[in-house]
């Protein structure tokens, strides 16, 4: 139990420095949202790699861990739009 958080917290914090560094432009979002979106898309990927079985494959789970780039990159794309990065507004403007 203790080993998969700290292997999500660990996955999910390249995954999502990763997700940041691929998806164009600046992002307005602080370490720790970013971290929250990298362990979040690493939660997901890995719950759909072990329902279609990609997860349980010898050596490294490739097809698992681009899953989870994926999502993260999704995610990023959400959060940067939506506005929620620091200081972000929620993607609201008032006039």
């Amino acid at each position: 139990m203790i080993g998969a958080i700290v292997s999500a917290v660990v996955i999910g914090a390249i995954v999502g420095a990763l997700a940041r560094l691929l998806v164009p432009g600046r992002q307005n979002m602080s370490i720790g949202l970013t971290l929250i979106v990298g362990i979040v898309a690493a939660l997901i990927g890995t719950l759909i790699a072990q329902a279609f079985g990609w997860a349980d494959t010898r050596g490294i789970d490739w097809i698992e861990h681009i899953l989870q780039l994926v999502l993260a990159i999704a995610g990023v794309l959400l959060v940067t739009k939506m506005g929620m990065g620091r200081g972000g507004r929620g993607g609201r403007t008032t006039t």
